[in-house]
């Protein structure tokens, strides 16, 4: 085999390293060279236990002894086919056998080798009992060649790496590969500077590799991995400063307007901006008043304002001779924000029509299920100029979507769209401009997640409520206590007799196709998966049929919303809901984010083992938001106080947004922060844990930031550029912004 000495620079391949074998089950993990199997880290530890005399042992222990062979001998199986092969050890103080069944003869003569008479090894492993002679024996123990020294001793007892495996590879195969590859650590890249990592305290890559891989003490093993999640945390920081850098550098619409459409604005509002609403608004107006392109992430809980901040800057863009788009996931929601920008701005946004101000703007829909007609006229007022501000869906990045100045990007629910979506709308600015983009999100992010996966956006928070909303009081309620249940459905009852609404979510449309909305998975002690039995999940089609023969629920109009509807049939259910001539509406999670309904006062949710966090935190957001307070039910066959039981209640808890992401956080990493669709986070954070790692994440912000300053094109770090390439090439949409 060949190989290359350890002062070749670059990543070796690893079929020039490792016999085939090992060789094919690292490119089973998708590690294919030795950069990529150094950073592949262990499982987890298995630590032996603590050093034992023979004499002082008994049944069932798990132990760990230096001690002699004292002699080996093999024989066949009778009853059965294959060998037995015993190893007599002692440490002076006792005797005791190892007994190893094997299925052919060349592994006898493989264990023959590695148990000489003569040979001090460390043995590990369970005590047991020989039923055939009595006495006690260990059965098939791990065992090494040591040396009966204190070096020895202490490498006989360190931790060993357990990494994850895969049908026919053995713990065995992967630790030998990893050792073989460690013999070329020195000539593995590091993509952070030397003079980083020794002001950080932090051990070289080789160094980290070692710790990693063979430590004698936890603690090798953490100071090893402190490297790997710098280096992480250190090039995801680089590509946010070479972002901010690029930004500087490229033209946008400065928009710096203070009226006239904006002063109007404001005098029409019902209600008063509160402080903090003036305070992100003023803030959002300074960076959107640049000549370089704004990147800004505004956050804020569900009902805290964050639409009105948006269209004060929208109309910013306006008074400032430019347009402003918002971009919707859904076309349900991409309806209501139109029909609530048409609503707040009132003859604000009519344009062209008799009783409009001529300072007025026009507002324009544009989604993928439009007739012709509408959409030939949208295409002409985006085209001309004559439509100050248009909502959308997906249909807006398409090609023939031109637009005469786009100066603002809004994006509602920035987990939905990928990086694709963002890039093809930054191009549509005008003359070689790139428009502002401003991204929204109910889930808050906490603010070292945000710095680690949205970290060149500017974050602002909106941290309070505007107090007009009568509020949401959440309930955990289990089937599996009935009087619970048929109290939820009364008091869903009594709303709609008192003039309220409500809705009803399922998991899935249709209970007689396959169930593919599994519950949340849940891990046991040892961190592997687990699904408590839990009901089928209800869909919307069954779940309408059965609720109108509900007597709690008698005489109440009941329809029906999902996926499988045209965008017409579906615009047409919520304009029922809105005129009020629904009183109960059956839907999937098309409802969950954006959705008004000031009448809505019941919000439930059935199967809600099976939401994440976030969802069921948009979803009872849908309810109180006008006078009534609102009341949201998580419905679940899970047993009381079991898993599912006591997550639904700490949710139900949860004051708010902000509370709910640092739970959400604490309970799985940065799995779920702000929707499903974002659950990516953990294939974008491989070794850094956002909680965990705070520190490390605002020390590579701060060394990785200083460099891109200095050096923007990384021409004098070539293994930090070819870090951020790679990194690059696999981010999914968490990391890619563009």
């Amino acid at each position: 085999m060949a190989r290359r000495t350890s002062a070749t620079r670059g990543s070796m391949p690893l079929t020039e390293l490792l016999v085939s074998k090992e060789s094919k089950a690292m490119a089973s993990f998708g590690v294919r060279d030795l950069d990529a199997m150094l950073r592949f880290v262990p499982r987890r530890y298995v630590e032996p236990a603590p050093l034992r005399s023979l004499r002082e042992i008994s049944e069932g222990q798990e132990v760990s002894a230096i001690v002699q062979v004292e002699s080996f001998r093999s024989r066949q199986m009778r009853s059965r086919y294959g060998f037995i092969v015993e190893a007599t050890v002692s440490d002076g103080s006792d005797e005791l056998p190892l007994t190893f069944f094997l299925p052919k003869q060349h592994h006898v003569e493989w264990y023959a080798k590695r148990l000489p008479v003569g040979a001090t090894i460390g043995v590990h492993g369970a005590v047991g009992r020989d039923d055939y002679r009595g006495g006690l024996q260990l059965t098939h123990p791990d065992f090494e060649t040591v040396e009966d020294t204190e070096e020895g001793r202490a490498w006989a007892q360190r931790p060993r790496p357990v990494y994850p495996l895969k049908q026919n590879i053995s713990l065995a195969t992967m630790r030998s590969a990893m050792e073989k590859g460690l013999e070329f650590a020195g000539s593995a890249t590091s993509a952070v500077p030397a003079e980083i990592l020794r002001r950080r305290g932090l051990p070289d890559l080789a160094e980290a590799a070692r710790l990693v891989h063979t430590p004698l003490t936890m603690d090798d093993t953490r100071r090893g991995m402190a490297h790997l999640r710098f280096e992480e945390a250190f090039v995801l920081q680089a590509i946010f400063a070479q972002r901010r850098a690029q930004d500087e550098r490229t033209p946008a619409p400065q928009l710096r307007a203070e009226g006239p459409l904006q002063q109007l604005f404001d005098e029409r509002l019902p209600f008063s901006l509160t402080d903090g609403q003036r305070k992100i608004g003023d803030l959002l107006a300074e960076r959107i008043g640049n000549g370089h392109p704004t990147s800004a992430l505004l956050q804020g809980d569900v009902g805290s304002g964050k639409t009105v901040i948006a269209l004060r800057a929208m109309l910013r863009a306006v008074d400032s001779g430019h347009q402003a788009v918002m971009l919707a996931p859904t076309e349900v929601l991409a309806e209501q924000h139109h029909r609530t920008v048409l609503e707040l701005l009132g003859e604000l946004g009519r344009a062209g029509q008799l009783d409009a101000p001529p300072e007025a703007t026009r507002v324009r829909l544009l989604t993928g299920s439009q007739r012709t007609s509408a959409r030939r006229e949208t295409l002409l007022d985006v085209t001309s100029g004559q439509a100050g501000i248009v909502v959308g869906t997906h249909a807006l990045l398409t090609e023939g979507v031109e637009f005469a100045s786009l100066g603002l990007v809004v994006i509602d629910e920035q987990h939905r769209f990928g990086v694709d979506h963002r890039r093809r709308l930054r191009a549509k600015g005008p003359q070689g401009m790139s428009p502002h983009v401003v991204v929204m999100t109910a889930t808050p992010i906490p603010r070292t997640a945000a710095l680690a996966t949205v970290g060149d956006l500017d974050v602002l928070t909106l941290a309070e409520s505007p107090g007009r909303r009568a509020g949401v009081e959440s309930f955990v309620v289990h089937e599996k206590l009935p009087a619970w249940e048929q109290r939820m459905w009364q008091r869903a009852g009594e709303e709609i007799r008192a003039g309220r609404q409500v809705f009803v979510v399922c998991a899935r449309i249709d209970e007689d196709e396959a169930d593919d909305t599994p519950a949340q998975p849940v891990l046991d002690e040892n961190g592997k998966e687990k699904t408590p039995a839990l009901d089928p999940a209800r869909g919307v089609v069954q779940v309408a049929e059965r609720l109108a023969s509900r007597p709690e629920l008698a005489g109440a109009r009941i329809g029906v919303l999902h996926g499988r509807l045209s965008g017409e049939e579906k615009q047409q259910v919520m304009e029922q809901m809105v005129r009020g001539e629904l009183d109960l509406l059956v839907s999937t999670t098309v409802i969950e984010v954006g959705v008004d309904i000031p009448n809505a006062s019941v919000m439930i949710v059935l199967d809600a083992e099976r939401f994440g966090v976030s969802q069921l935190h948009q979803l009872r957001g849908r309810v109180g938001r006008g006078e009534h307070p609102g009341l949201a039910f998580f419905d679940t066959s899970a047993v009381v106080d079991e898993v599912h039981s006591r997550h639904l209640r700490a949710i139900a808890e949860a004051p708010d947004g902000f509370a709910l992401a640092e739970l959400d956080l604490r309970r799985r990493g940065a799995g779920d922060l702000v929707g499903e669709e974002q659950s990516g986070l953990q294939r974008t954070l491989k070794h850094l844990d956002v909680l965990r790692d705070a520190r490390w994440i605002e020390a590579a912000r701060e060394d990785a930031f200083s460099l891109v300053a200095e050096d923007p094109e990384l021409d004098g770090h070539p293994e930090l550029a070819a870090a951020v390439a790679a990194r690059l090439r696999d981010a999914d949409p968490d990391v890619e912004r563009s």
